[in-house]
């Protein structure tokens, strides 16, 4: 469904088990990415009352994610660490060139953006689906849903705003980029690590 070229291991899940205050840390503040892209785009592409209606929309539910995942690290007597940074979405972002076109700009943009709420919304099935604390496998499990609807909405946009064989074939292209990179992850406790 998610259309992704390489699957997460079941050693990242406890991985991340053993490290359950640096993953829910590197969580929540993806969550705040999130909402700061959503919020970014919103800003850059005001005039596109579709986009930004649905930006908001995204926005408002990653805080509220952000949100979750803190309530649940104090409720379990963890403070929220520091920011640490994420080389994944950063990576991701050189994959495409620069462009002065405000157009292909946005489409790679929500590529991106796509591609990072589908690894998220794999790595949230398998951390679930490998988790014997019910409370964490479902609040996953919960999540793994939106992220997945995240992903369709950024990738139906892009789909929007060029040619869908255009769009397909740079999507095809970054998915092949980001399995290459994902052979070389799954030893950290990080949604993308």
């Amino acid at each position: 469904m998610l259309g992704l070229q390489f699957e997460t291991e079941t050693s990242w899940a406890d991985i991340a088990k053993d490290n359950l205050q640096q993953i829910l840390t590197d969580h929540a503040f993806l969550e705040q990415k999130a909402a700061s892209n959503a919020v970014s785009i919103i800003i850059n592409y005001s005039e596109e009352t579709e986009l930004v209606k649905e930006m908001s929309n995204i926005a408002i539910e990653e805080m509220e994610h952000f949100r979750m995942v803190h309530l649940l690290m104090v409720k379990r007597g963890m403070v929220l660490g520091r920011e640490q940074r994420n080389d994944y979405a950063i990576r991701l972002q050189k994959f495409f060139k620069k462009t002065g076109d405000r157009t292909d700009a946005l489409v790679q943009r929500l590529l991106i953006a796509a591609l990072i709420e589908a690894r998220s919304c794999e790595r949230f099935k398998v951390f679930s689906e490998n988790m014997e604390d019910e409370e964490l496998s479902k609040f996953y499990k919960d999540l793994m849903i939106s992220e997945a609807n995240h992903y369709t909405t950024f990738l139906a946009f892009a789909r929007q705003y060029q040619d869908r064989t255009i769009v397909d074939k740079k999507w095809n292209a970054l998915v092949a980029f980001e399995a290459e990179m994902m052979k070389n992850r799954g030893s950290e406790a990080k949604i993308h690590g």
